[in-house]
């Protein structure tokens, strides 16, 4: 999954094509039709398919609603053939491809071997853009660390290689240039503090005052790429008016004009089709001499403009019946990571529209068809 596009666009193929011919319809259908997930899913693709209606722009709507199948189909199929069983091989695929990802990383980094695909040293994210990567590494430094912390029965030698992992992949946490990522990082390390806890209050905020910080500055001292990146947040949001060129001025910039067509289209929005044309059409009245954009850098402010608060109840409504099936279960890895997948999530798509990319799409809805398979029918 983390490793190539085409690849796991194969498998999904495949996988949907031996879900077609299986046979056992009715059961299938059943599984899906009684899950709310499930529903609130199919809902959120129905919503920008039907949208397409009030959309003036069907050829660049249908582009969008190509990029949010997944919810309508992968997730179910998925959701239906996946088995608790079979949980730890899943996760350990998927820890697999990310730690080949980091081979290649280091690599990179240390001039072993030539630059490649969309790796180089001053950011050296193989296979995919930091936008995605760092993302995807944050989620996998929450797992490992979670194994490390609450499986009592890792042998001392998979704890000190996992322990070596979460090392390994913090460094490139911060030697990578996603900033979202490294927010994701920061939020599953508190996530990880009060489970630990156990809502312990006193103990988990001074945990979190302690090693938060800790982290932060070791970071910005030792990584220059992050110093960097972390002193460009500073300077434009002190200073906006200033810093609307850089990369954190145009997101505030695109999440201020996009205010002014939400206001104008509140409740059903523009439709999937239109966001480039309406934000052509408030870039050229507020900001002219900035650039136009067909993606607001926000997974908020995009479902907003396109569906307006309708879509934007759907979109919720995924992750409230997940946060909410997250704790119908007793085995806590199940119901700690599957109410850390929603949060941090909820938590990054304010700095970019991760449920439209493929990498970070596909992680959640390949997570999110196991982790919450079975609680609604124990109930």
């Amino acid at each position: 999954m983390p490793l190539t596009v085409s690849g796991a666009n194969t498998i999904i193929v495949i996988i949907c094509l031996f879900w077609l011919f299986s046979g056992d319809y009715k059961s299938k259908y059943n599984q899906i039709v009684n899950s709310k997930l499930m529903i609130a899913s199919i809902i959120f693709f129905s919503i920008h398919a039907v949208s397409l209606i009030w959309s003036e722009d069907l050829l660049w709507g249908l582009h969008i609603l190509h990029k949010m199948w997944y919810f309508l189909l992968f997730f179910p199929i998925l959701f239906t053939i996946v088995q608790k069983k079979y949980i730890n091989f899943y996760i350990s695929a998927f820890l697999l491809a990310i730690v080949i990802t980091e081979i290649f990383s280091y690599l990179v980094w240390f001039q072993i071997i030539e630059t490649f695909i969309k790796a180089n040293l001053a950011n050296p994210t193989p296979f995919m853009s930091h936008v995605s990567y760092n993302p995807i590494l944050a989620f996998s430094i929450y797992i490992v660390s979670h194994k490390v912390l609450f499986n009592k029965n890792l042998s001392n030698l998979m704890r000190c290689i996992y322990i070596f992992f979460i090392i390994v992949m913090t460094i490139n946490m911060f030697i990578t240039g996603g900033r979202a990522g490294q927010i994701m990082y920061f939020a599953a390390l508190v996530i990880l503090i009060f489970q630990f806890f156990d809502n312990q209050k006193f103990k988990s905020l001074l945990a979190i005052l302690l090693l938060v910080p800790g982290v932060f500055y070791t970071a910005y001292q030792t990584s220059d790429l992050f110093h960097l990146r972390v002193q460009d947040v500073l300077n434009t949001t002190s200073a906006y008016q200033d810093n609307k060129g850089t990369g954190v001025g145009l997101r505030i910039t695109f999440a201020l004009n996009s205010w002014e067509v939400i206001k104008k289209n509140p409740i059903i929005g523009v439709g999937i089709g239109d966001f480039p044309k309406e934000y052509r059409r408030i870039n050229l009245i507020n900001t002219p001499e900035l650039t136009n954009t067909s993606n607001p850098h926000s997974m908020y402010t995009l479902v907003l403009v396109q569906l307006g608060l309708l879509g934007f109840v759907s979109l919720l409504s995924i992750f409230y019946y997940e946060i909410k099936l997250s704790s119908l279960t007793k085995n806590k890895f199940i119901r700690d990571v599957g109410a850390a997948l929603p949060l941090l999530f909820l938590l990054i798509m304010f700095s970019d529209s991760y449920l439209l990319g493929h990498f970070t799409t596909l992680m959640f809805v390949f997570f999110s068809s196991f982790l919450y398979k079975d609680f609604e029918q124990d109930q």
